[in-house]
């Protein structure tokens, strides 16, 4: 199927991203021949756009006051609209710069702990065998919609996946109670009673997470539950390193600091996780043999721990 001249009309009202640009910079510097200088055009130019565009629209958009120029209110309410085209063409622009000479993306959503303490550093491995892949990742909190989103895949707790999606287990979650030595010396063991004397930092996305370790303890009813409020598990980790007080974190995000010292276990009890980190994909979306390589290479680490 060609392309006909009717199937790549554009209304005449609608403004050309250089109307766009030059409404942009003179409402910005308030002057033409600034706004010239800056998109490294002429004043006739820039002036011919905005005169253009304000003739098709039928409507003023500056007022000239002084020699300088001023939003009209149709002006203001444009603007705002022309900032928001402008950014969305330069996100995608450089998205598909990220292209290069013909390789793909894998444009990931994953829950931002996971990113930092275990996908990050054994990136490396995947890129050095797969150069012509790569990677664009973004934090996801909650459950990823596909068909609203530009991600192909998303790492997250299997319990986020929606309808309609493919999800592959990854690593169990185990959560072990720890604290720094600062808080609690090293080589000390706390009990479950023991805990009443600390703060216990909080997960706002999972906050069951205390009452649930409790309950596992045998303890369904704990009197204390308080100690400061933080929304992701990097800020459980900074926080417990900072000695604000004991924290329940997932082993597999914890082992660096572990392995440092900067945090150490304070109570032998670890608490289940109630389903599995997994990697999800949209079941109808075709084959990609980057996404498949990246799979295969996710499930074997993940196998490898």
């Amino acid at each position: 199927m060609s392309f006909t001249h009717d199937m790549i009309y554009r209304p005449n009202y609608t403004p050309s991203v250089q109307e766009l640009r030059a409404l942009v910079s003179c409402s910005d510097l308030g002057s033409v021949s600034r706004a010239a200088d800056t998109l490294n055009l002429t004043q006739s130019a820039v002036s011919r756009s905005i005169r253009s565009l304000e003739e098709r629209l039928g409507v003023q958009l500056f007022h000239r006051v002084r020699k300088r120029l001023q939003l009209s209110d149709a002006g203001r309410a444009m603007v705002r609209d022309a900032r928001d085209i402008l950014d969305a063409l330069d996100r995608s622009a450089k998205m598909a710069m990220a292209f290069g000479k013909g390789g793909d993306v894998l444009r990931l959503a994953v829950l931002p702990t996971f990113a930092a303490t275990w996908l990050i550093p054994r990136l490396p491995e995947f890129l050095e065998t797969h150069p012509d892949v790569s990677i664009d990742l973004g934090a996801a909190l909650h459950p990823v919609d596909f068909e609203d989103s530009p991600f192909d895949a998303a790492i997250q707790r299997a319990v986020m996946a929606r309808k309609d999606t493919d999800v592959m287990p990854l690593l169990e979650e185990t959560l072990v109670l720890v604290a720094s030595p600062r808080l609690v010396a090293k080589g000390r063991d706390l009990t479950t009673a023991d805990l009443a004397k600390y703060p216990l930092i909080q997960l706002t996305t999972r906050p069951e997470l205390w009452n649930d370790w409790y309950a596992s303890a045998g303890d369904a009813t704990s009197e204390r539950l308080q100690g400061p409020r933080v929304q992701h598990f990097d800020m459980v980790i900074s926080a417990a390193q900072a000695g604000l007080g004991l924290a329940l974190l997932p082993d597999i995000f914890v082992q660096a600091a572990l392995a440092s010292g900067t945090l150490h276990r304070v109570h032998a009890r670890p608490l289940p996780g109630m389903t599995h980190y997994a990697l999800i994909r949209p079941a109808a979306r075709g084959e990609s043999p980057a996404m498949e390589a990246f799979a295969s290479w996710l499930q074997t680490v993940a196998q490898q721990l």
